[in-house]
């Protein structure tokens, strides 16, 4: 019954070809793809953009791919999340109309979102029940239970009937039966019992129904008008992006090495004696974050420049160990004065990334920071870093090239005086670098360590010291359905009494698949140039916990509005429900004070749930930092300067598009909320 597996793809020949290859294969299994799109989108504009991200995401990612999975499953894995994205993207839902939709995906929208994926991907993409468990990060029994579950609400939707009437101790080898997959002696059992009980052959005859609506959906893709043009859209899109990305002559390389005079002698003792460096350093680097790393002989001066269009770059050093190649740049504004940063990910490019740098570990964001008082010396200059893929080598030469550079201005305040960097452009250009680079060695100690954080178990499980950065690696349990963590906050580690602050930005999910019960996540902090750690001491700051609870409350126009309504210890208001075309919703709770939840999960149901229409939401909010000061969201303000800050939504104004909707229920799912902690975990190593 299922569908035969995609037959399999050579990763070399798409690591060679790159991202044509990778469009190819979209292409040719685009049928299964467009289908599964469907499931969770509305319209051909999202489909559209669903399929090039899809593209460009795992183009991006394929050094990251291990061949322990599929490449199917792989690549069905990041098209599931950029689906997710999009179904989520209130901006983009605003712009564009839903279309008229199969019954089937109309009924899709109302399961669970674990159910929707476990069917979807075991029915339309065909996928083994490992290999979803796999991607559901949950037991393979699960997946059973969840796809059980699913056709049971489908069966509801698609009318034929909400429940089984037949024996509940054969409900669980349903899917086991018309898979054909269970054991000889089993099946005898099973229809035998079928054979003399009518409730059960009209149960296991509407469930087999619903199984193969899913397995021939694929089949009936013709039902839903691939638009002429669409693949070749994307083509050309693809086309678009890379013919920017090469547009740019060569531009002639300048290298120079600059030499202190009066030190020469010195650092040519320090070649035969290492007598010198620390003190070289410390006289002659006015980074002082960098100059740390050269007194530790952690790396070395280099003076790379490159110019184009009357900006210097000059790559004044890379460290590099098994956590990221960390380079440290000056640029300079030769016509102007202007600042710019180099920014990863958008014009930076790692020609030979494939062939030195491991995809482990993903790079660190390290934002502008104008604040420093080397940057404020020249308004023409800026000090940065930038954070690259580690090395799987202990020596290489990295060919960076440059196309683009963020601009920045330094003169602007909010009116609470707190000074914000604030994006004017780009500046383009073509900038190549030839960087030597040396791994450092790094170590790593095991942790045994478990805590509690609101009722959810959390363990310790490595520290990992490196030149540039102190990591630790810790998992989250996953067990508890109606309460989850979806992050966790250090405000420092302290090793050996040594403080080391966490770094905003350098959190991460390591998909390791030791254990389906727990996530594994990494926390970054500085650096530490310490002997072995004897005591780590872990202080956390905030969780993010969001929490299932279910409410449908019924919207009675006769009544009039204002109407309210008890929800997680707090009242909330439904001000005014507009009934026209558009229909207009509004819910607000402006009382924040002790309120349990910061943002609401829901859904307006209409009296004709099967019409199709689409819903867009805009929210006011407050934000609020951990002393209870607000601050005018109307205003520029530095999130990075705010004490833990947090947004308490106040208002949401809904707007329901369709035949004069009228609004039957409002339905929460739940809600999520941040906990500030002060809790310390003492961890002795041996």
């Amino acid at each position: 019954m299922i569908p035969a597996k995609i037959e399999s793809i050579s990763i070399t020949t798409i690591r060679e070809k790159g991202v044509e290859s990778i469009f190819d294969w979209f292409n040719q299994h685009k049928q299964s793809f467009y289908t599964l799109g469907w499931c969770y989108l509305s319209n051909q504009q999202q489909m559209e953009e669903l399929f090039y991200r899809s593209i460009v995401k795992v183009h991006k990612e394929l050094p990251r791919f291990k061949s322990e999975t599929s490449f199917e499953t792989w690549a069905t894995s990041i098209f599931i999340h950029i689906c997710r994205e999009l179904s989520d993207d209130r901006s983009l839902l605003a712009r564009v109309e839903s279309e008229p939709r199969q019954d089937i995906f109309k009924a899709f929208d109302h399961l669970k979102e674990d159910e929707k994926e476990a069917i979807v991907l075991t029915y339309v993409k065909g996928l083994s029940r490992e290999e979803v468990a796999h991607l559901l990060q949950v037991k393979v029994e699960k997946v059973k239970e969840l796809l059980f579950s699913g056709i049971q609400s489908l069966r509801n939707e698609m009318e034929y009937g909400s429940t089984f009437n037949g024996c509940k101790e054969y409900y669980q080898d349903y899917i086991d039966y018309l898979e054909r997959s269970m054991n000889r002696p089993k099946k005898i059992d099973l229809e035998k019992h079928i054979y003399h009980c009518q409730d059960c052959q009209e149960d296991l005859a509407t469930f087999q129904d619903v199984m193969l609506t899913m397995v021939n959906l694929t089949d009936k893709m013709e039902d839903l008008h691939m638009p002429s043009g669409f693949i070749e859209n994307i083509k050309d899109r693809l086309a678009e992006k890379e013919k920017q990305r090469q547009q740019k002559k060569k531009k002639r390389i300048r290298i120079g090495l600059v030499f202190v005079g009066v030190f020469a002698f010195l650092i040519l003792i320090d070649f035969f004696t290492g007598a010198f460096s620390s003190l070289y350093y410390s006289w002659t680097e006015e980074d002082q974050e960098l100059s740390a790393y050269l007194q530790q002989d952690l790396g070395e001066r280099l003076n790379l420049e490159a110019e184009s269009d009357g900006v210097k770059i000059r790559i004044k050093s890379a460290i590099a160990d098994d956590v990221q190649t960390l380079i440290f740049y000056e640029i300079e504004d030769i016509n102007d004065d202007k600042q710019f940063m180099v920014n990863y990910d958008d014009g930076v490019f790692v020609e030979n990334e494939h062939e030195i740098m491991s995809a482990v570990n993903y790079p660190l964001y390290y934002p502008p920071d104008l604040e420093t008082d080397l940057n404020k010396q020249e308004k023409n200059v800026y000090h940065g870093k930038i954070s690259l893929l580690p090395l799987t080598k202990d020596n290489g030469t990295i060919k960076l090239k440059i196309t683009k550079l963020l601009k920045l201005i330094q003169d602007s305040s909010d009116q609470n005086g707190i000074r914000v960097n604030e994006n004017l452009g780009y500046e383009t250009g073509e900038w190549n670098f030839e960087i030597p680079v040396s791994k450092q060695a790094s170590s790593e100690y095991a942790l045994n360590e478990e805590t509690v954080v609101e009722g959810i178990p959390v363990r310790f499980d490595k520290l990992i010291i490196a030149p540039t950065a102190t990591v630790l690696q810790y998992g989250i349990n996953v067990e508890e359905h109606k309460k989850r963590i979806d992050a966790l906050n250090f405000d420092h580690l302290e090793v050996n009494n040594k403080k080391l602050k966490a770094n905003m930005y350098g959190s991460s999910f390591l998909d390791l698949q030791q254990d389906v019960n727990w996530y594994t996540f990494q926390t970054h902090f500085g650096p530490l140039f310490v002997e072995k750690p004897k005591e780590v001491k872990v202080q956390f700051e905030s969780v993010y916990v969001t929490f299932e609870d279910q409410k449908v409350i019924e919207l009675d126009g006769s009544s009039g509005y204002p109407q309210t309504f008890e929800y997680a210890g707090s009242t909330i208001s439904i001000d005014t429900v507009e009934v026209g075309q558009p229909t207009k919703v509004v819910i607000s709770n402006h009382d924040i004070k002790n309120r349990a939840y910061q943002s609401l999960h829901f859904n307006i149901v209409g009296e004709d749930e099967d019409e199709s229409r689409s819903m867009e939401m805009e929210s006011e909010a407050l934000l609020v930092d951990k002393n209870g000061i607000q601050y005018d969201m109307n205003q520029p303000v530095s999130h990075e300067e705010i004490e833990q800050p947090r947004y308490f939504e106040t208002v949401y104004r809904l707007t329901l598009h369709g035949d004069k909707v009228i609004p039957k229920s409002l339905e929460i799912f739940g809600y999520n909320t941040m906990k500030y902690l002060d809790d310390v975990v003492k961890i002795t190593l041996d």
